[in-house]
Formats: C-alpha cells, structure tokens, sequence
C-alpha cells in the first residue's frame, strides 16, 4: 500500500473534511481518496457502504461549486473501501459553497495535505479559467449589494431585474456568480476616487483631500459634486456688458471624470486621482492606452474600450455617447481657449489635463469685444421651481429637494444654473439659504 502523498490520501471514515480534500484535487492535479483506510495505509473498511457512498455522492454534488462532479468517479473495492478519483477541474477555483471564494473556502494540494489557498492563488485560478478580460473574471468577494445602481437605472429608466444580471455581465453564465463588473457596479466596490485641492501650480501644498468610494455611480455623483464646487466662476466686462465664466466648462469635467471611470484598468487596485489647481485638473487613471493605440488617435475619437461591458451599461444609461465622443467634445469645449487640454500617457497611466479658462492669458484673444448673453434653456424641473416660487415667494433647498424628488447634488447643481441664467436669486449659506425670484 502506498503512503499518502501529493496525489493520495486515506480516510478511515466519512467525515465532512473529505471534502476540502476534493476540493483541493480538483484545484491542483487531481488524486485519489480511499476511504476505508487509515493515514498508515491500514486497511480499516466502511461500517456501512451504501449509506456512505450516498452520503458521499450527494455531498460532493451539493457542497462543492462549480460543479465538480464530471471530474469525480467512485469506485467500490470489496464492498469495504471507496476509492473517489478527482480530476483536475476545468473551472477552477472549486471552493466549498458555505463559505465562498474565498481562501477558507478554497483549498489547494501541498504536498500530502489539503491547504487554504491564498488570495493570489485564487485569482491566479480565475484569471486561467476566466481569461484576461477582467470585468468577465469572477470576483472572490460574492457578497454583493446594488443599492446604488439600482437608483441610477431607475432614474434613466432602465431594467435592473436579477434577470437582466447575466445579459449585463453582472453574473457569469457558467456559474451564476458574480463577476468583477458587478463588484464594480456594486456597493462594495473596493476602488475609490480620490481628489485633492492643491495650493500650487506644483501639487505639493494640501488646501483639501477627499476619497469617495462605494458603487461607481456613488463615485461618480460625488465626484462630480465635489468639482463643482471647485470649478469658480470669473466675471469679467466687455464694454458694459458683465461677463461671467466658469474656470471649466462643466461638460469638460463631466466627459474627463466619466472616460477615467469608464476606461481605467480596474486589474489595478489604485485609486483614480484628481489634482486640482489654480492652474489646472488633472485626471489620472491606471492602465494607460492599450496596444496599438496612440494619444494622438484618442485625440482624434478612436477609442477601443478597456471595460467593454462596463461602457456599454454607461451607454444604455445615456451617461456617455458613441465610443470616443467625449475627448473630442472636450477638445471642441476649448476650441476658442489658448490653452488646450493635453493627454499624457505612460506604461501604466493615462493623464488628461484641462487647463483653467480664467488663467491670466488663457481665453483667446479673438474673442469679441462685447459679448451677448444667450437666455439658457427653461427645462421642465426649472419651470415647476419657477411656478413653486411666484406662489410661495421663497423656498429652502429642502424645499427644492422634496419638490422635485431629488439629491441634494442635484438641487445644488440645478439651483446654480437657475441662479446663473438670471432666474432666481439665493440668498444666504447652509441651513439659512433661501431661494427667490429675480
């Protein structure tokens, strides 16, 4: 009789354990389990044969995931000993389903023994099983909320069923597990955006830092918020005519914050960074360009998406456009400033810098002397807040948020543009902030 080795092991009964040693066949290079025969090769033999091999069949059918049992064969030796043959596994890692995929859940053959495998292990195994698109790999961390997510399909109404989860690559069709773009959908999601206010053309004096995190939508939101914040409108005059201007085109900052979500590599465990100055935003995200593509072709709307899934929910959700419009929209954005946007691009790094519209020298010269202000467009929400306020005479951004149903972000951006077109007044700051009619 053989000693128990890398692909052998002996039992003397049926214990719950033998699982994690299937599991671990399956994970490496396949073996064989005798039950029915001690660590020292002794035969010991079943008590009772029928009632194991059932226990045993039904077991490794209904505690094991994925499926491992077309790489399981049973045979009985002298109606006293199972002999269990595992094969290595093609959709790998195998893990026990009570705990997930996760390293207590997983286990690997290590010499005579069955070993939690560790994290690199298990995403090694996916990256074999799965292929080197990242957002189509499983990802270990299965459990998953969308609160999120189902607030932003909702809101540009979109179907978000768990029905729908496989269609938009949220669950693999092998398996019904959750992929790595449903962890980046989900409230879980471990990458975050970070921006920092700096004091210095040099990015070295910290004036404010935040980190936003949770559901790429969350991010996105929150993102965009904190820059409008920072993005200070200028007035200038024309002969007599006051002219103001924003330091960047909100469009400029809503395209530039969307491609680094949208296309960075989220392989990496980085973080986006945006730095922002007097001078400029830089938007910085991991992965750089993919083969074959230049800066000059991004400049020019070639675009071959990293996150192909990813992109297309941002698309369906009306977030972004056709493929490669919104660098170029940005460019168009700046056509009349002398300072243009600039794409930097390194091994691993892909940078766009919008520079700041109201730095000393950047607006064109050839702009006219005098400049006639467009009336903005009265949409439906601004039209409701109008008619709320020629009726109440004020209201409160509390007000404004129940009245339209919406964040506080959104009162926010919506109440600036009222107050920028020359429509309402606001009055006060914080809690005390009051919105009238010019």
């Amino acid at each position: 009789m053989q000693y128990e080795s890398e692909r052998i092991e002996y039992k003397s009964q049926m214990i719950d354990d033998i699982y994690k040693e299937v599991i671990a066949f399956a994970n490496t290079n396949g073996g064989v389990i005798y039950i029915g025969i001690d660590d020292k090769g002794k035969l010991i033999g079943i008590d009772n044969v029928d009632e194991t091999y059932t226990r045993l069949t039904n077991g490794i059918r209904d505690a094991i995931a994925p499926d491992v049992t077309l790489f399981v064969r049973y045979i009985l030796q002298n109606n006293k000993v199972i002999q269990i043959e595992v094969g290595e596994g093609s959709y790998k890692p195998y893990y026990l389903k009570s705990k997930g995929m996760k390293p207590n859940g997983v286990y690997v053959r290590q010499g005579a023994s069955s070993v939690q495998a560790s994290p690199d292990q298990i995403r090694r195994m996916i990256k074999d099983s799965d292929g080197d698109v990242f957002e189509e790999m499983r990802t270990a961390t299965q459990e998953l909320s969308f609160e999120e997510a189902e607030r932003a399909f909702k809101r540009y109404k979109v179907d978000f069923s768990e029905e729908k989860y496989i269609a938009l690559g949220l669950r693999n069709i092998h398996d019904d597990q959750y992929t790595n773009l449903a962890m980046i959908l989900s409230d879980q999601c471990q990458h975050t955006t970070k921006i920092a206010v700096f004091g210095d053309e040099a990015n070295i004096t910290f004036k404010d830092a935040k980190e936003f995190g949770g559901s790429i939508f969350k991010q996105l939101d929150d993102s965009y918020a904190y820059l409008m914040l920072c993005n200070r409108t200028a007035a200038t005059f024309k002969g007599l005519e006051r002219v103001e201007l924003s330091d960047y085109p909100e469009d400029a900052l809503r395209e530039a914050l969307l491609n680094a979500l949208v296309h960075r590599d989220y392989s990496y465990s980085g973080s986006i960074i945006i730095n922002v100055n007097d001078s400029c935003i830089e938007f910085i995200s991991l992965g750089g360009l993919l083969p074959g593509l230049s800066a000059d072709d991004i400049r020019s709307g070639i675009s071959q998406p990293r996150n192909r899934k990813l992109a297309e929910i941002f698309h369906r959700l009306r977030l972004i456009e056709s493929y490669g419009t919104g660098i170029r929209k940005i460019y168009a954005l700046y056509k009349d400033c002398a300072l243009q946007p600039r794409i930097e691009v390194t091994t691993n790094t892909f940078k766009l810098v919008l520079p700041n519209m109201n730095v000393s020298g950047a607006v064109s010269e050839s702009m006219p002397e005098t400049t006639e202000k467009v009336p903005g467009v009265i949409t439906p929400q601004m039209k409701t807040v109008i008619d709320y306020l020629a009726e109440y005479g004020e209201m409160t951004d509390e007000d404004l948020q129940e009245l339209l149903n919406i964040k506080k972000t959104r009162a926010y951006l919506l109440a600036r543009q009222m107050n920028e077109n020359g429509l309402i007044d606001i009055i006060g700051r914080g809690a005390a902030k009051k919105y009238l009619l010019k």
